[in-house]
């Protein structure tokens, strides 16, 4: 019927009713038959790849965004250990400051403690030797004087004599 259709319908002006109506239930029947084996399939593959690019675009879309805030959490470890090391390196400073005045102020203290000592140390022996050179002078004036008088006084007499001469010649001084 179709091919007398397409055979007569070709040679033919006039239109038959009932090839049209033929076509048309067989064109309906074609598309229930290509909707259910071929679109409906095919429909669903589409779905299934819709929904899979929608997967990958949300999976890609929050990677971004742990990766923007994996970003973000690296950069305030990086500025929190950036001020860290800043305030380590200031309290070394300071500690190393503070220690270079302890040092100081020890060494001045022994410097000081050094002089004070050297000043009794000579003091001391200042005094030990004047009072070695009184003791020669008392000897020499007692030996210049026994000579000179001839005769012997007694040496208790003559060191009384002696430092009471030098005692008056420290104080003329």
């Amino acid at each position: 019927m179709l091919l007398d259709f397409l055979v007569l319908g070709a040679g033919s002006t006039k239109m038959n009713l009932g090839d049209a109506l033929a076509t048309v239930v067989i064109f309906l029947i074609l598309m229930l038959l290509l909707k259910k084996v071929a679109w409906g399939p095919l429909m669903g593959m589409m779905q299934k790849r819709e929904e899979f690019v929608a997967e990958e675009i949300n999976a890609a879309e929050k990677a971004r965004k742990e990766t923007h805030q994996l970003l973000e959490e690296q950069k305030q470890l990086l500025k929190e250990a950036r001020t860290e090391a800043q305030t380590i390196v200031e309290g070394a400073k300071k500690q190393g400051e503070m220690q270079k005045e302890e040092i100081l102020t020890a060494a001045r203290t022994e410097a000081n403690r050094l002089k004070e000592s050297a000043v009794r140390e000579i003091e001391t022996e200042k005094e030990k030797a004047i009072a070695a050179v009184r003791q020669e002078v008392v000897s020499l004036s007692v030996l210049a004087a026994s000579k000179v008088l001839g005769k012997e006084i007694s040496e208790d007499d003559n060191r009384a004599l002696i430092e009471e001469t030098i005692a008056k010649a420290g104080e003329a001084k």
